[in-house]
């Protein structure tokens, strides 16, 4: 079931945007633009209307979340009994001719041992179409139905499980290991976007930046200044 409007927080790329609740669950994301059909509509039905979950294994609701300086990059916490665990989660501004927005959520282990699991459930035209998924490798998965298509990929150290309706993962993170997964919506008829890999410009939430304070990633979308 989905949360309340109030439990989710808002990621975007200044072009469409997706929102996230407080149990790691992306419920909404309209690609490519703000006025498209969305492929994940869980938000406005259930998790089969499309949905995709990245939170530790057995856990809901996170301990704490909030946003970096005054980016659009969501951290969001989850405090165990076996550990701690981060997942971030950012849409990446694109560049000029550049169709494919993307998503990308970076888990990070803080403390101890912690298994998370992921579930993608790509629904088209605000979740009335399941399309047709397949593998094309242990890290990718591609979704087609029609004119849409969305493409998975994940970083070293898990593999995904697709079946009919849905592509699945299940991993363990430790203190200081980071997997980064990238999903990006792309016209079918299009060539795919390139194979997702880790970001190389994510840096851990506590690395400071050149002027001694905790920065964000040179990738992140600013949030826009608050009306007086």
């Amino acid at each position: 079931m989905a949360g309340r409007i109030e439990d989710y927080a808002l990621v975007g790329d200044l072009e469409t945007a997706a929102l996230v609740g407080t149990d790691g669950s992306v419920d909404w994301w309209c690609a490519p633009r703000f006025d498209s059909p969305a492929c994940l509509a869980a938000l406005l039905g259930t998790p089969d209307h499309g949905r995709w979950i990245l939170a530790p294994v057995g856990n809901g609701r996170c301990t704490r979340r909030s946003y970096r300086g005054d980016t659009l990059v969501l951290d969001t916490v989850w405090e165990t009994l076996s550990g701690t665990v981060r997942v971030t989660d950012f849409m990446p501004p694109r560049r000029a001719g550049e169709p494919a927005p993307r998503i990308v959520r970076i888990v990070e282990g803080i403390a101890g041992r912690v298994p998370v699991r992921g579930e993608l459930r790509v629904r088209f035209h605000h979740g009335s179409i399941v399309p047709w998924t397949r593998s094309t490798d242990r890290r990718t998965a591609v979704s087609v139905a029609g004119p849409d298509s969305a493409h998975l990929g994940c970083g070293p150290g898990v593999e995904l499980t697709v079946t009919r309706d849905r592509t699945t993962c299940e991993f363990t993170v430790t203190a200081g290991l980071r997997v980064a997964f990238v999903l990006a919506w792309c016209p079918s008829h299009a060539p795919a976007p390139r194979p997702p890999r880790p970001p190389t410009s994510m840096p851990p939430s506590a690395a400071p930046s050149p002027s001694g304070t905790t920065g964000p990633p040179p990738c992140a979308t600013r949030a826009p200044p608050a009306r007086p």
